[in-house]
């Protein structure tokens, strides 16, 4: 349940409706169109907040009146249950791109991907590997969103947010968020904060990428793994990578009608690794080999998409309303006319599937709002 903070004083309260009157609201609203999945029921009422001040005061009203209350910025990693949502949903619409030398401050509402655009413009590296990832600024540092070799906690510095227990806007520097491997701080304690703003230190590398890391990205240009390149290149061929995947938003193209990735790689312990591999060598003989990557003292890293595909869950797999992209085994999506639980039945078939041939459990990446795998 969400933190109440103490009741206000009349007048706050009083200047708190004021607030609240220039806030867009609509009641019995529709979710779906606000989701990549376009899935989900209404909500009992819905905001929109154009500014921090905004936010902040929509927040506090829900939290005083003891109202369930749901976050949505960009959309782009919520699967919301066929029921809707029975409270308040909040959508942050904050515009504010701030640059600064190599300083960058992102208001939690600018969209993402369009912010990634600006920063190769200005000749600056860091994030230009994280193009076409949809969603808002705010949502990065919850989700520790990362992509071809990169990571936003290797840029953020700092991540304002509204404390919901405190009744404070707090500045969190990158030591405190807690990153890891698409988990942080804020996904730690999701009824916490409300992310407002985030500030990022890049790199100007006269025009350069930064070193690239991921090795289909480097491959695909035809370099080392370790080498820059034109980071309006690297974004460009980024984008590239990740349309064939199905992996940036077209509104005709049902493949990106979906989460992205919708199950995280698995991290394994030492003793979980041995039993894994024991169980390839035994589906695919003694050649077989999965994708393993340091994660840490005694943990590695597989692969997800490898582990779908591995147990039968091949492109296009499905023949209801959701299926398996055709593009990428990662991700699950809408076909059009699917519903939240026709995805849910097809994700826990997936992870059934796994787990049976692998005894590996995925763990679904997207937030779940009234369901659950």
């Amino acid at each position: 349940m969400s933190p109440v903070t103490a009741a206000a004083a009349p007048s706050e309260r009083r200047d708190r409706s004021r607030t609240l009157e220039r806030v867009q609201e609509l009641h019995d609203a529709p979710l779906a169109p606000l989701t990549t999945f376009r899935l989900g029921g209404p909500a009992t009422r819905l905001l929109t907040a154009t500014t921090d001040a905004e936010v902040i005061d929509a927040v506090r009203e829900a939290d005083a009146a003891g109202t369930p209350l749901l976050i949505i910025g960009g959309g782009s990693n919520l699967v919301i249950g066929d029921k809707g949502f029975a409270g308040t949903a909040l959508r942050i619409a904050t515009k504010g791109f701030e640059l600064d030398g190599t300083k960058l401050e992102l208001a939690a509402g600018e969209v993402w991907t369009d912010a990634v655009e600006r920063t190769v413009a200005a000749g600056l590296a860091g994030v230009e590997c994280l193009a076409g990832i949809p969603g808002s600024a705010g949502a990065t540092p919850i989700q520790n969103v990362g992509a071809y070799g990169q990571e936003v906690s290797s840029t953020i510095t700092e991540v304002i947010a509204y404390d919901r227990t405190t009744g404070d806007t707090v500045t969190i520097p990158n030591a405190e968020c807690a990153f890891s491997y698409r988990h942080s701080r804020f996904k730690a304690e999701p009824d916490r904060y409300v992310v407002l703003r985030v500030r990022f230190e890049l790199e100007d590398a006269d025009g350069l990428s930064a070193p690239l890391k991921y090795p289909e990205t480097a491959r695909t240009l035809g370099v080392e793994a370790g080498e820059r390149v034109s980071a309006v290149l690297a974004r460009e061929t980024v984008l590239k990578l990740r349309g064939g995947k199905g992996m940036v938003l077209d509104p005709e193209d049902h493949d990106t009608w979906s989460a992205g990735s919708f199950f995280t790689n698995p991290i394994l312990t030492d003793a979980e690794f041995a039993a894994f591999h024991a169980r390839v060598v035994e589906r695919l003989g003694a050649d077989g080999k999965a994708p393993a990557f340091p994660a840490g003292e005694g943990l590695t890293k597989t692969s997800a998409a490898w582990l779908i595909d591995k147990a039968g869950f091949t492109k296009g797999y499905g023949t209801g309303p959701a299926r398996i992209s055709t593009k990428h085994t990662l991700a699950l999506t809408n076909r059009g006319d699917a519903t939240t639980e026709d995805l849910l039945a097809l994700a826990r078939e997936v992870v059934a599937g796994v787990r049976d041939v692998f005894g590996v459990t995925l763990v679904n990446e997207p937030v779940t709002v009234g369901v659950s795998l």
